[in-house]
């Protein structure tokens, strides 16, 4: 952990480097390959940064930070699109490149609503119920460790997601916008990928991918581009987290999704110019169905590089490690509040 410790302040000191360049060659080029060029020197060392660290969870966020979200931030203000502005002050151009957020003007009026506090307890609690049963995983069927595997994502991005928006909330005074918006109430998979589940990658992939492909060649092959760029920026996110060579798994999970996306969207086109109507289905039916194929399609092509040749193991141990961790300290917490009582 104290190589780690370590290993974050070279890193950030590093990424702040990279950061204040990007800013002062941005300022100083137009857009175009011009600046494309002159951002590459900023762009590179972010694919292996998050590689200076042992932790798979730190391997983990550091790599969808910075080798993901953080590259494509730069991309776009290559061509001067995204939410990069050479003109923003450092300690806002800052945040905004390297954490999962999205600005939006805060509104108006002055009784704006407090943060809800709530639902993310409710998540951190879950998380930390659902983390101890890792004890017991050799004795679970392979489909219930699966399931557990699914919501220990979600629940872990809604958290790490949460915190990162609450820290630029804080340095920046600015509202955000949510991270998620119940995934879980998705009618289709146009739903799901496109306004419910990660908003931020779809934030990302919309002007830098789907945008200008759809613009030349039509929606279907926007949408197919879309998913054919996640697929490969999640291999790197894997490499990330097991060090094993991509299988090209996900990238199918992910072009699977887009081909049933792009009917989806065609479907839905078709009978809005008269070619007949679709059926219409219970919301709750439709949400559970979507859901099924999600988490169906995951335990086929999504996880399989995640738990082979027992790449789980590590991230199963360190989770361990920070429930005990976190149990030591509610102890003398507890221990110490006792004494002061008496």
């Amino acid at each position: 952990m104290s190589g780690d410790m370590e290993a974050l302040l070279k890193v950030s000191a590093s990424v702040a480097a990279l950061v204040a360049y990007a800013r002062f060659a941005a300022s100083k080029t137009t857009p175009g390959r011009r600046r494309f060029f002159a951002l590459l020197p900023a762009i590179l060392p972010l694919f292996f940064l998050p590689l200076s660290f042992t932790s798979i969870h730190f391997r983990g966020i550091s790599g969808f930070f910075l080798g993901w979200l953080a590259v494509f931030k730069l991309l776009l203000l290559s061509f001067d699109s995204g939410p990069l502005f050479p003109s923003l002050s450092f300690l806002t151009f800052l945040p905004i490149a390297v954490l999962p957020v999205k600005l939006r003007p805060i509104s108006p009026s002055p009784k704006a609503k407090p943060p809800h506090l709530l639902p993310t307890a409710i998540k951190a609690i879950l998380l930390s119920l659902l983390i101890p049963l890792y004890s017991h995983h050799d004795r679970f069927p392979h489909y219930l460790l699966l399931s557990i595997y699914c919501l220990h994502i979600y629940l872990a991005l809604e958290l790490v997601l949460a915190t990162a928006a609450f820290i630029a909330s804080s340095l920046l005074g600015l509202d955000l916008e949510p991270q998620f918006n119940a995934p879980y109430l998705s009618t289709s998979l146009q739903d799901f990928w496109g306004r419910r589940w990660n908003l931020m990658v779809t934030a990302i992939l919309r002007p830098s991918v789907y945008d200008p492909v759809r613009a030349r060649w039509g929606a279907a092959a926007g949408v197919m581009a879309t998913f054919l760029v996640s697929g490969v920026m999640h291999e790197l996110m894997f490499y990330y987290i097991t060090s094993a060579p991509p299988t090209g798994e996900v990238s199918c999970f992910f072009l699977l999704h887009g081909v049933c996306t792009a009917v989806e969207g065609w479907i839905r086109r078709a009978a809005k110019g008269g070619a007949g109507e679709v059926m219409r289905v219970n919301p709750a039916v439709s949400a559970a169905m979507t859901l099924g194929f999600v988490v169906l399609t995951g335990f086929w092509l999504f996880f399989p590089p995640l738990v082979r040749n027992g790449s789980d193991q590590p991230v199963v141990e360190e989770c361990l490690a920070a429930m005990r961790i976190l149990e030591g300290g509610g102890r003398v917490i507890l221990r110490r509040l006792g004494l002061q009582l008496m």
